[in-house]
């Protein structure tokens, strides 16, 4: 199962976290808005084969209301509860730099802690004509989204096409990390 942990400030993140999920196939997702999360939504987070983290970034950083989901996570740091799954990150601003990859660093960082394996993005976008709007911002770490100024669209369509191909990236991961169960 995959797990799609977020805050959402104005709904760009959530957005972003369904589009993320669109591209997933054949595993089952979970969408987990922090500021709702209840005991159910942790014990999902505890059995989950990958967790991504999602949070818009706010003046250079990640937004506060998911930074308490990750010190209320510390029980499960200090018994590595999360070691060995997969993670993954994604993140929006306004801006197209925006200072996202500090992010997308505090997650990676935070899936290090808890002894997770990071899956970044591998979509090279520009560099391919047929791309010319995937990962346009070039972001390798994960995901990395604009907000549209059209709050009805919210993601822009080169943003939400590249957050649907990260999907199916995390798809295959897990697919390919996923340890078979023991035959009898």
């Amino acid at each position: 199962m995959i797990a799609v942990v977020y805050f959402s400030g104005s709904g760009h993140t959530a957005k972003l976290a369904s589009l993320l999920a669109g591209g997933v196939v054949d595993e089952p997702v979970s969408l987990i808005d922090v500021e709702r999360i209840s005991d159910a939504d942790w014990q999902q987070l505890d059995r989950a084969d990958v967790i991504l983290f999602g949070a818009p970034t706010y003046m250079g950083s990640i937004a506060a209301g998911f930074k308490t989901f990750m010190d209320d996570s510390s029980d499960r740091w200090s018994d590595q509860v999360w070691a060995d799954k997969l993670a993954g990150g994604f993140t929006v601003a306004t801006y197209a730099s925006g200072d996202k990859l500090t992010s997308l660093i505090q997650m990676s960082v935070f899936a290090a802690q808890h002894g997770m394996i990071w899956v970044g993005q591998n979509h090279l976008g520009p560099s391919a004509a047929d791309k010319a709007d995937v990962n346009w911002q070039g972001a390798w770490l994960g995901l990395m989204a604009t907000s549209s100024r059209d709050k009805d669209l919210m993601i822009d369509a080169g943003d939400s096409k590249t957050a649907r191909l990260f999907g199916a990236r995390i798809e295959v991961a897990v697919k390919r990390w996923r340890i078979p169960a023991a035959q009898g």
